[in-house]
């Protein structure tokens, strides 16, 4: 007898299995048809379903996913054929406790969802021929009875200069309609009433973004928003719970940029979900992307989304926004918790990164120096960062840990550091592009003296070559002047002339620049000066410096001066009164030579009981000079007057008719100096 009821109860354990198997909710067939023009897809159920299920949609490809939870599927086949219209197929899928009903479109376009008996009907919205993406839809299908008012209603400036317009709604079943009318975007809130406090016309074009005005008022039992925005721009609309957002971004076409418009370049889908388990609507970004989602078990909490025509990026930034919650990509992983999570666990995660450098093993590594003295790379390894404690050791150092140390050796030029393998990894790499060869730069100086009729003479015959001119950089201020013009320090005009010299209450100094082609007609010019005896050449001093580094010209006199200490007693010192030339080269990209000129003229002033004075000239400028270009250097003068009397012995000397029996001539020479500066870059065999 126990036997018999031990089968017993096996036998109806297995019947009740079998009877909740079958009364668990299965789609038994799927069907696509025309009705009326429309395009019908009927999904045949075991049961009648309790609400509408769920559904996303994608417009390239153009799908429309639809999740039946709780439901298993009880076809044969997972695909179904039907290349009806604008529907290509239909694929069911049951993946756990759920089952998803794909449509697979040729176009994209919406849709609406209707329970008859026991079967789900989807009616797909027709395609527009010319226009297949602005097919009408609703945005959120009503779910109130009764009319509810608006919250609240707010502007706001988002990223990349976008205006945000923010609704809070009654609750999250608010039937919403948006569409685009012209250059206006229209939103109605169905079965809605409006507050009279947010019954006025907002303009917000001080905001700096593409909105212009809001235009909010009652219409019927809607309430209905005018968005006028201006300029070129595209929108998007999303519903977080109760909150609805209308966002409209500018887009900005940049021809540097790779990438145009908005920052989020997903494919753009949209979804409506009601209520629906926040963990469960990750898992929908993640069918859709080649992304896997981890989520935290901390992540808990239902939502209520609806978007059209958001980046799939864009989605997930609104559904981490809504639940407060962060995210870390790793490769094609998205890692998702709380923020306060991730903040703590990265802490840890550099806490025990810091903990681990401090117990791995030392490691010393030489590294030979060929062009760069090993002691300068040394004190860049540990020189302390910026805002750093004074009298801060090595310890501190920008690039070394804390244990790290480094040796410089002048004789051999070798560095020897001291640190964990990532650091020297990481000094390594450093080194490789600080010890490359540096460019070199030959500087050729003339200073030539010459008669004040030299320079001008000189610009009339190079000035009217075509070509000649070369561009130049630099400050025009303080009366100093650069170009192939020169500027009159007190009213500010351009002068013609190709070399520039100073005029009345103008600058005492002047630049002019020519190019390569006109160098050689330059040294013709000077050598036909010295042959015609009106000037000479004082010097042609020739240096050679690397790229970015100071040269020094200088050739002068030093004077003696008496100095008094302070026990009353005197001594001599000397100062110097020199033309002092030092010139900074800079190689550009396209071979041309920035130099920074300081150029500085002494001469020797008048005489005093301590010593001469010293009249001092002194100019600092930046030009752009061609390669193997001319920067002359003018305005610098000098003026000798020499005062003759020939006179009658004795009637000469008499008073009042003496004038009768001399005669007084004055003359005047007025010489000027000329410093001509070409740069010449060096080629690399004479550079190495």
């Amino acid at each position: 007898m126990g036997k018999l009821g031990s089968r017993a109860w096996l036998v109806a354990g297995f019947l009740l299995a079998a009877a909740a198997a079958q009364a668990q909710t299965a789609i038994q067939a799927v069907t696509g048809s025309l009705q009326g023009g429309a395009e019908i897809v009927k999904i045949d159920l075991s049961d009648v379903l309790p609400a509408l299920p769920n559904g996303f949609s994608i417009q390239s490809p153009a799908r429309i996913a639809l999740d039946f939870p709780g439901v298993v599927s009880a076809m044969g086949r997972s695909t179904i054929d039907i290349n009806q219209g604008n529907l290509k197929s239909v694929s069911v899928v049951q993946a756990g406790d759920r089952t998803r009903v794909v449509l697979n479109l040729k176009q994209y376009t919406a849709y609406k969802t209707q329970i008859q008996g026991k079967s789900l009907y989807v009616s797909l919205d027709p395609v527009a021929s010319t226009a297949p993406a602005e097919a009408p839809k609703v945005f959120a299908e009503n779910l109130n009875r009764d009319a509810l008012p608006l919250r609240d209603l707010d502007f706001r400036r988002g990223e990349d200069a976008s205006g945000r317009v923010v609704v809070s709604l009654a609750n999250d079943q608010v039937g919403v309609d948006i569409r685009q009318q012209g250059q206006t975007l229209v939103v109605e809130f169905m079965k809605t009433t409006l507050p009279e406090g947010l019954r006025r016309r907002l303009d917000v074009a001080d905001f700096g973004t593409p909105v212009k005005t809001i235009t909010t008022f009652q219409s019927g039992d809607r309430v209905r928003m005018v968005i006028e925005p201006q300029g070129d721009w595209v929108h998007s609309a999303y519903q977080s719970n109760s909150q609805f957002v209308v966002e409209v971004k500018p887009i900005k076409v940049d021809p540097t940029k790779l990438t145009q418009g908005p920052g989020y370049s997903g494919q753009k889908l949209s979804l409506n979900f009601q209520n629906i388990e926040v963990r469960s609507l990750l898992q929908v970004i993640a069918d859709f992307t080649n992304f896997n989602v981890i989520t935290s078990d901390s992540v808990n909490g239902a939502v209520t989304l609806r978007l059209q025509d958001v980046p799939w990026d864009q989605a997930l930034d609104i559904i981490l926004q809504a639940k407060g919650l962060g995210m870390r990509k790793t490769g094609n992983v998205l890692w998702i918790a709380p923020k306060d999570e991730i903040n703590a666990k990265e802490k840890l995660d550099l806490e025990s990164a810091a903990a681990l450098q401090s117990l791995e093993p030392l490691r010393t590594q030489s590294f030979q120096m060929n062009y760069t003295k090993a002691a300068e790379v040394a004190a860049q390894l540990t020189a302390t960062g910026a805002g750093g404690p004074s009298g801060a050791s090595a310890s501190s150092s920008r690039l070394l840990s804390p244990r790290g140390s480094v040796i410089s050796e002048a004789r051999t030029n070798q560095l020897f550091v001291t640190d964990i393998p990532s650091k020297l990894e990481q000094v390594q790499q450093l080194i490789s592009k600080l010890d490359i060869p540096v460019r070199q730069v030959m500087i050729e100086a003339r200073i030539v003296e010459a008669s004040d009729t030299f320079g001008k003479s000189l610009g009339v015959r190079l000035g009217g070559r075509a070509g000649n001119a070369a561009s130049a950089v630099g400050d025009p201020g303080g009366g100093v002047t650069i170009g192939s013009s020169y500027a009159d320090g007190s009213a500010g005009t351009l002068s013609n002339s190709f070399v520039n010299f100073p005029v009345a209450g103008g600058a005492s100094m002047a630049f002019s620049i020519f190019n390569s082609a006109a160098t050689r007609f330059l040294n013709l010019e000077i050598s036909a000066l010295e042959a015609d005896g009106k000037g000479k050449v004082i010097s042609s001093p020739r240096v050679i410096t690397a790229d970015q580094i100071k040269a020094l010209i200088e050739q002068g006199t030093e004077f003696p001066y008496q100095v008094a200490s302070s026990s009353g007693a005197t001594s001599i010192a000397f100062r110097k009164a020199s033309l002092k030339l030092e010139v900074t080269p800079q190689i550009t990209p396209e071979g041309g030579i920035i130099l920074e000129l300081d150029v500085n003229k002494d001469t020797r002033g008048i005489s005093t009981d301590a010593g001469y004075a010293i009249d001092t000239k002194h100019i600092k400028t930046q030009v752009l000079v061609e390669n193997g270009g001319t920067v002359v250097v003018g305005g610098i003068f000098t003026e000798d007057q020499v005062d003759t009397i020939d006179k009658v012995p004795f009637l000469g000397d008499l008073p009042g008719v003496g004038n009768l029996f001399k005669r007084t001539a004055r003359s005047s020479e007025k010489r000027e100096m000329l410093v001509f500066i070409t740069p010449r870059v060096l080629n690399d065999k004479l550079a190495r």
